[in-house]
């Protein structure tokens, strides 16, 4: 079970190494099960500074400065700055009812199960020759996007499904820190991606508030009927 890991990297490395991975991966069913918009942005924000604690102990078995950056930008932006900003949008559009969601909260849960199954059966066959923790890291990391992605089809509120984009790159981010050597411009180049998208869905989130008076993305398909 430990063979093929890092040098160094001993039983309870390995142990909390898994241990957080998982931990993000429970934080995105998390995320599915939760229906107040400003505990799916706390949840999001609990599942970004666990990420932030991976890649800094990741920084720490691997020896390398550069995920130690990548833990301080994960925590400052994802954990910190995104999170204080969505409370802020949402308490500028008065937005504290429930989500409203496109499939049932254990129905969406039961297909998440499926999707975790479905990201261990992919990856596990297709890594047999690389380490044991890389393996099942990028297992974690696939399912965690996987559910991201579930999150966004299942949920109609337009905030909910910006925080399930994000999900899934925070799912990216725990696969690249689990890959030994991964480029820091990697890390800076998804960081500044997500901060930019931020912005322009903040923008998008005021322009449908004052035109529909609602964050639901259904009222979209008011303007395609207006335009056929």
């Amino acid at each position: 079970m430990m063979g093929g890991l890092q040098p160094g990297f001993g039983a309870i490395g390995y142990d909390l190494a898994h241990l957080l991975g998982g931990a993000v991966l429970v934080l995105s069913f998390a995320l599915l099960y939760q229906r107040r918009l400003t505990a799916v942005i706390n949840i999001y924000a609990m599942q970004s500074w666990v990420l932030a604690a991976a890649a800094a102990w990741q920084g720490w078995v691997q020896s390398s400065a550069e995920l130690y950056v990548a833990a301080l930008i994960a925590l400052g932006v994802k954990g910190l700055a995104i999170p204080l900003a969505l409370h802020r949008i949402v308490r500028r559009l008065h937005i504290h009812r429930a989500v409203e969601t496109a499939l049932g909260i254990f129905p969406s849960m039961a297909v998440g199960v499926a999707l975790v199954a479905l990201a261990i059966m992919v990856v596990l066959p297709t890594t047999m020759q690389t380490q044991v923790l890389t393996r099942e890291d990028l297992s974690l990391a696939l399912s965690v996007v996987l559910l991201g992605h579930l999150m966004m089809i299942t949920r109609r509120t337009a905030l909910t499904q910006v925080i399930g984009f994000m999900s899934i790159e925070n799912g990216l981010i725990l696969g690249a820190v689990g890959v030994q050597g991964m480029p820091l411009v990697v890390e800076l180049s998804v960081a500044v991606l997500v901060m930019v998208g931020a912005v322009v869905f903040g923008v998008f989130f005021f322009r449908i508030r004052e035109n529909f008076q609602s964050l639901d993305d259904s009222h979209l398909d008011q303007v395609g009927g207006a335009h056929r």
